[in-house]
């Protein structure tokens, strides 16, 4: 289907052209998508057990289903560990065994080292391993996952909570936004990292737990954005005019504000995505973050610092998070230029898909 679709209106093929002319934001987006998606199938990539496997003539499947060791011929009614040399010996006797290319996972512990953990790359190791014998392409990978996912819920519920706070404030102004306005100065004053520091002391740390402190105040940095646009759009002649016919708050707020108050909404996006990665990555180098043993992009910095005589950790965190941070940035360049109307020189036909003509920055 072609990106400009008929169903789209003109300035959103506008906008698309715009973001797609931009050559560098193109590019990120699609790489990060694919560094994403091969991230969502990290058991495929990196794990300690094999993808399938055959066994005196019956098929298995132990990234699925956990198989007992008497399945194999042991002893143990636990989870049959592949990578013990009695079961893997068995099985390769009596069959075969798919391994993922790195047949590693994030905290297995590799005891059959050449040189003391942390240990440099090898073809064992392409990154090498941390301090505690775990390989560090496979932590990378799963914790490229986790800090994405960490961001894509942290931005998505910051975006629930800041256009719903601001657009109140917003639209129906006064008092309200009075009181909303304090309010928002006041808790963005609390000190957040005290406030882990103080939960962490009570509860132990977890995915969630993280989550929900933090959506207590990364919502706040959207707010006077949405705010803003409320502010604007409910003075417009189309919303009065809703308004005299009697149409509920609710409802003009929804269909005729929220839309275009989005416009500036969404070109913030990649930049709270990149400050949830960033303050994930903070928390964790810090120790407060997520619980130890995490694939953490955070506590590979930890280690880097600890382990200077093992640089390739610290250069594997550096990279990994300008690469991610990099990526993140250019998009977000990318979409403010598409819904930035000074950089667009709109055509005289409203219908028109020849696209847009930039404007000098400078005009």
């Amino acid at each position: 289907m072609s990106l400009f679709s008929p169903t789209l209106s003109p300035i959103t093929r506008r906008r698309l052209a715009v973001f797609r002319a931009n050559r560098r934001a193109r590019l990120s987006l699609w790489l990060f998508a694919v560094l994403f998606l091969l991230s969502l199938v990290a058991e495929l990539i990196a794990n300690d057990r094999p993808i399938v496997m055959q066994y005196q003539g019956d098929w298995y499947l132990p990234l699925l289903v956990d198989y007992p060791d008497t399945e194999f011929g042991g002893f143990l009614p636990s989870a049959a560990d592949y990578r013990d040399p009695y079961v893997r010996d068995e099985i390769e006797a009596n069959g075969w065994m798919l391994w993922p290319p790195i047949p590693f996972s994030y905290e297995t512990l590799d005891m059959e080292l050449d040189h003391p953990a942390p240990s440099p790359p090898t073809l064992r190791h392409w990154l090498g391993t941390d301090d505690q014998g775990r390989d560090v392409l496979a932590r990378v990978i799963y914790g490229f996952r986790l800090s994405v996912v960490f961001a894509l819920i942290l931005t998505a519920g910051s975006l629930v909570l800041g256009v719903l706070a601001g657009g109140i404030q917003g639209y129906f102004g006064g008092k309200v936004d009075l009181i909303g306005q304090r309010f928002t100065e006041i808790w963005s004053g609390l000190p957040m990292l005290f406030l882990l520091i103080i939960l962490a002391s009570l509860v132990e740390p977890n995915l969630w737990w993280l989550l929900g402190i933090m959506l207590l105040f990364s919502w706040l940095g959207i707010v006077d954005v949405v705010r803003a646009e409320f502010l604007r759009a409910r003075n417009l002649e189309y919303v009065r005019a809703a308004k005299a016919m009697g149409l509920p708050s609710r409802l003009i707020m929804w269909r005729h504000v929220l839309p275009n108050a989005m416009v500036a909404t969404l070109t913030f996006i990649p930049f709270l995505f990149t400050g949830a990665i960033t303050t994930l990555t903070a928390l964790d180098f810090l120790g407060f973050g997520l619980p130890p043993g995490s694939p953490s992009l955070g506590e590979l910095v930890a280690q880097g610092k600890n382990n200077l005589q093992a640089p390739w950790l610290g250069i594997t965190a550096f990279i990994t998070l300008s690469v991610m941070l990099s990526l993140l940035v250019f998009i977000g360049e990318g979409l403010r230029d598409a819904f930035d109307p000074r950089h667009i020189q709109y055509t005289a036909s409203p219908d028109s898909t020849a696209g847009p003509t930039r404007k000098p920055r400078d005009a």
